[in-house]
């Protein structure tokens, strides 16, 4: 039961919502802008409408995955396993030959389902780093921090603060190329359209 219901989670984490829906647009998006699946990608491609479709899909792939352990009798750190195999199966999808996203919506969307109440304290804070610095990366950096040291602060049990931190971690190593352009000063700024392949 539970070895299935991680592998749920991952095959339900890998569906690439973002390049399904850009291939229906005619675009490969791994081939456009950063090469990302996730919505900040789609934005710069595709513009708002297909972004927030893409956004809404992979949180809720991500919340979902919970819900349905919950359902098949999982609960404590069987559960967290489940959240991280799903943001596993977002990062690493079989459908793109183990390549994807950076996780950070799914992320949130397992957060949301195992504890709303850091999900939402989070949220804000993240997005208010995207918008004060004009970089998605950096709210995303953030809002992982910010994620585990709410789940700590909160007293919630040791197994969620691990996968707050496992997911946390995660976010951070996706993002380590987007570490490096912040520092160089190279990082795209949200509102920035990505270029399409020569």
């Amino acid at each position: 039961m539970e070895l299935a219901a991680l592998l749920l989670a991952y095959l339900f984490g890998a569906i690439p919502a973002g390049a399904w829906l850009a291939r229906g647009y005619g675009v490969d998006i791994q081939k456009v802008g950063s090469g990302n699946i996730g919505a900040t990608n789609v934005l710069r491609t595709l513009g708002a409408g297909p972004a927030l479709l893409v956004a809404a899909f992979d949180v809720l792939k991500g919340g979902i995955a919970v819900l349905v352990a919950r359902w098949m009798g999982l609960e404590g750190p069987l559960l967290g396993g489940v959240a991280v195999a799903a943001v596993l199966g977002h990062n690493y999808s079989v459908f793109l030959r183990f390549t994807g996203g950076k996780g950070v919506a799914t992320s949130f969307g397992t957060l949301l389902f195992l504890d709303p109440g850091v999900a939402l304290l989070t949220f804000p804070v993240g997005v208010l780093t995207m918008f004060l610095t004009r970089f998605v990366s950096a709210g995303s950096l953030v809002g992982g921090a910010t994620a585990v040291v709410l789940a700590f602060a909160m007293g919630r049990p040791l197994w969620l603060v691990a996968t707050v931190g496992l997911l946390a971690g995660l976010i951070f190593w996706t993002h380590r190329e987007n570490i490096r352009r912040l520092q160089q000063g190279s990082e795209r700024r949200l509102g920035e359209k990505a270029t399409p392949p020569r």
